[in-house]
């Protein structure tokens, strides 16, 4: 399974000890979205608890104007206020979703806690409707798991 040969990849760019934490989470992006057919766009957002507001950390795929999101704002800023796992199947049937792009159909946001607080999430389009699933949210928790230990 791609997600049991991904979790050796994130392990090996986790690793990295020379490599700085912004280009350890690219290669990680990088490393979903060129693995997972229906990942067509992965970023990672942190919070900025002062201002409200999530911050673009890293991404691959399309660029996107929503490099700042207000907490409760689209997918990503209500789990910023949630702190819970968000899985989309139909962007469309979403009245707070904020469209990145026209192409994309579905889209999954998972916290990243560090310490038991919300520092972020990692964020996930797909152009593909309901494209995730049970085992995508297990894995990206267990993904953002090893990103927390290099934050």
């Amino acid at each position: 399974m791609a997600f049991e040969d991904l979790k050796k990849e994130v392990s090996a760019i986790i690793s990295k000890q020379a490599l700085p934490t912004k280009d350890k989470l690219t290669e990680i992006c990088e490393a979903l979205r060129t693995t997972i057919p229906y990942y067509n766009w992965v970023g990672f957002y942190f919070a900025n608890y002062e201002t409200q507001t999530l911050h673009l950390e890293t991404y691959v795929g399309e660029p996107t104007d929503h490099t700042v999101i207000p907490f409760g704002k689209g997918i990503c800023g209500q789990v910023a206020v949630s702190n819970e796992n968000f899985v989309v199947a139909d962007v469309n049937a979403q009245d707070n979703y904020i469209a990145c792009s026209i192409t994309v159909k579905s889209e999954i946001v998972i916290p990243l806690f560090k310490d038991g607080k919300n520092i972020g999430q990692i964020d996930i389009d797909s152009d593909t409707p309901n494209a995730f699933n049970e085992e995508d949210e297990r894995f990206l928790e267990w993904v953002n798991e090893q990103v927390e230990t290099i934050l």
